[in-house]
């Protein structure tokens, strides 16, 4: 009892130590609001506003249908250039395209040739300019289409492809996105606020006070521990609630209290990383260091960025020893497809038992880097 005592005020103290610390504070906030949000909406999943030149040395009833087609909000109005204001217009960054129309393209497509059109690309914006190359092309095929058969007809094939989207009926990348964005802020900052927290104490002396009191090394870790993970645990749920479900209006399939439980597990796990890092670590500049070399690796490889079977066969073996991974399948089962616990238990208990084991090896490590500080 006098143990548990000890873990409850000691996690008090570092609440207090955490909530007096506003620029601390403004951070959480900031990592669970406006860095979600700005994560999941970074990455646009279909061509907005892209300016467009068109060079129409045709002048032609389809090269006009053409440039009329390329509409708003894909596209802004096309500008029409001249051919010798090209290469200028690109390098002066006043188009991502820039369509070129042959003279006599009409005439050609009339009389059954198979003219070409060319599409200058402003490549260093390279997600938009892959797709809006896609969408110029399949306008103008279109276009073209529709004019040679004088009406709007449909391509006939053998066989046809239905495409039934489950969980994301509309494919909307945000959704993805703002589960990954969590993922990644649940672990930054459990590891950084856990890890940081120890070197704290140590700058600052006050571990030696704590050294000199009647306490166990597991009872310093473990306050760390609850406290810090309570805190992330509050902002996460929060987070889920406000910006997740109401800003961003992405469905949680499956129950709250199953996704918090998980959660709890994985903040475990996080936090003993966390207090590992911090024992090995002599300072906060090699314990960045370490960050940098922990949370990458443990973001690019948890399965949300790419799937784990498109990641390198060498290193997906690997990728078991991460709760992170485990975690990321638990959460998108639960959210997206309304999981259970008799389906997600083999992540919840995988990890459990990964954050036990990383949560004995931080405390064996703590230990004996208490002893030889007494």
């Amino acid at each position: 009892m006098q143990s548990l005592l000890n873990i409850f005020w000691l996690g008090i103290k570092e609440l207090r130590s955490v909530f007096s610390d506003m620029l601390l504070v403004a951070l959480i906030v900031y990592s669970f609001s406006f860095a979600i949000y700005s994560q999941a909406n970074a990455v646009s999943e279909t061509v907005h506003n892209a300016s467009v030149g068109v060079v129409d040395e045709d002048d032609s009833t389809l090269s006009r249908s053409i440039r009329s087609a390329l509409m708003p909000p894909y596209f802004q109005t096309p500008e029409q250039i001249a051919a010798r204001e090209v290469d200028r217009a690109m390098e002066q960054d006043r188009f991502m395209f820039v369509l070129s129309i042959p003279p006599g393209f009409e005439e050609d497509v009339r009389a059954g040739r198979q003219p070409a059109l060319q599409i200058d690309i402003d490549a260093t914006a390279v997600s938009q300019a892959s797709l809006g190359a896609g969408y110029i092309q399949s306008i103008a095929l279109a276009e073209v289409n529709r004019y040679a058969a004088r009406a709007d007809v449909e391509t006939e094939y053998p066989v046809v492809l239905v495409n039934r989207r489950a969980f994301n009926p509309n494919g909307t990348q945000s959704w993805f996105a703002a589960i990954v964005s969590l993922l990644d802020q649940l672990s930054m900052l459990t590891i950084i606020l856990t890890g940081a927290a120890l070197l704290r104490e140590r700058e600052h002396g006050t571990i030696e006070h704590l050294l000199v009191m009647p306490l166990r090394a597991v009872e310093i870790a473990l306050a760390k521990v609850w406290a810090n993970g309570l805190i992330i645990l509050v902002a996460f749920t929060l987070s889920v609630l406000i910006v997740v479900e109401g800003l961003m209006q992405v469905p949680v399939a499956g129950s709250h209290l199953l996704l918090i439980a998980g959660t709890t597990v994985y903040l475990f796990a996080a936090a003993a990383i966390g207090i590992f890092l911090g024992t090995v670590a002599r300072t906060m500049a090699q314990f960045s260091l370490l960050i940098m070399m922990t949370i990458i690796p443990m973001m690019m490889l948890s399965g949300g960025m790419t799937p784990i079977e498109s990641q390198p066969a060498a290193i997906q073996p690997f990728t078991w020893f991460l709760p992170s991974r485990h975690y990321m399948a638990f959460a998108q089962a639960v959210v997206f497809r309304g999981a259970g616990f008799e389906i997600v238990w083999p992540q919840f208990l995988t990890v459990a038992g990964l954050g036990w084991v990383f949560l004995a090896a931080s405390l064996a490590l703590f230990r004996r880097s208490v002893s030889t500080s007494r």
